[in-house]
């Protein structure tokens, strides 16, 4: 699913002729040099709790420009390091369909001259739009350090191919990357799966299913391989596809043309099984990989108790899992504590690293 518009961010740039100094004195009505959640515009209330980064209940002039400050450089185009080799367009399941192939990024200098581990991202969007160029933002602080190989992965969309045709393509792009592992200098051992919204939805899958016949497929000409992977982060990722409905959310979950309905090829509460075979949660036993689980509390549209139950359904069956609850962010997520979670995961899982 595609993040939420940043709205107060969006309300700001519509006043763009002023400054962000200008923009705070129109708004603080009382004048008491911070803005209540009662003086923003309409559209700008959503966000209160992110742009209040200090939780005191009252934007300071501060805070106000330094979160228009991140929405500017959120918006900057990702350009890939220069120290970075991009092979591009690579096919993974031995078709000429765009939407099943990955891009590889393999930093040019390594940090040593053992094979490297190998960090996936797969995109958000609904499982209706988004592509994996979306990555790079996300990898290249990986990359730049020269300990980590990574890749970006497409698949097919709910309005090609309904479920399981798409973790059956994910599924396929890591037994072709662990075929080809030898090539490229990466170890098929030391995989992490990187997934937001929908692509959480899937890199969740991913570590719980090792094994499930039905959802492996058949595609590509690495069979022989398996596609388990060591450790997945997921972010804001549906787990439980028929309990989605019964929280609070932009979306009706249940509703036949929902992104989750859309997804399996019917309304959730009229194909329970489809839906259920759909969730990661169905899934879930002792020998599944390694998870961080990052939600915000407020969600608009991945309600967060997907992430509890899905947490502490992990626990009960002894996977290692560990959940970041940030509170106060919706469905896109950031900043230096998500950054450094994951960073702290990923050395530990791929690197050894305490």
């Amino acid at each position: 699913m595609k993040s939420a518009i940043n709205l107060f961010a969006l309300v700001a740039c519509c006043l763009s002729a002023r400054t962000p100094k200008q923009i705070f004195e129109q708004w603080d009505r009382d004048k008491d040099g911070k803005l209540s959640i009662g003086e923003l515009p309409q559209n700008a209330k959503p966000n209160f709790k992110r742009v209040d980064r200090n939780h005191d209940g009252s934007i300071s002039l501060e805070e106000h420009e330094n979160f228009l400050q991140r929405s500017r450089e959120s918006r900057k185009p990702r350009q890939l390091p220069n120290d970075v080799q991009a092979l591009r367009n690579l096919s993974y399941a031995g078709t000429n369909n765009p939407r099943q192939t990955l891009d590889l990024f393999l930093p040019k200098i390594r940090n040593s001259d053992e094979i490297l581990p190998i960090i996936v991202y797969i995109h958000g969007g609904g499982w209706k739009s988004g592509s994996k160029e979306t990555a790079i933002g996300k990898l290249a602080p990986y990359l730049k350090t020269g300990s980590f190989a990574a890749a970006s992965i497409n698949y097919r969309l709910s309005g090609e191919a309904i479920w399981p045709s798409q973790i059956h393509d994910c599924k396929a792009a890591i037994r072709w990357l662990k075929g080809n592992s030898k090539k490229y200098g990466i170890d098929a051992n030391r995989l992490a799966v990187w997934g937001n919204s929908a692509g959480g939805h899937l890199v969740a899958m991913m570590g719980v299913s090792g094994g499930v016949e039905s959802l492996e497929g058949k595609l590509g000409k690495h069979l022989d391989q398996n596609s388990l992977v060591n450790c997945v982060v997921d972010f804001c990722g549906p787990s439980h596809l028929l309990s989605m409905g019964q929280f609070p959310s932009k979306i009706d979950h249940d509703a036949p043309s929902s992104p989750e309905s859309q997804l399996i090829g019917g309304a959730l509460q009229e194909n329970k099984k489809s839906a259920e075979n759909a969730s990661p949660i169905t899934y879930v036993s002792k020998n599944d990989a390694p998870i961080l689980i990052v939600h915000g509390t407020d969600d608009p549209l991945v309600p967060v108790n997907q992430a509890e139950i899905f947490h502490s359904a992990l626990l009960k069956a002894g996977v290692k899992s560990e959940f970041l609850e940030m509170k106060g962010m919706g469905h896109g997520l950031g900043g230096t504590e998500v950054e450094s979670r994951v960073r702290k995961f990923l050395e530990c899982q791929l690197l050894g690293k305490k």
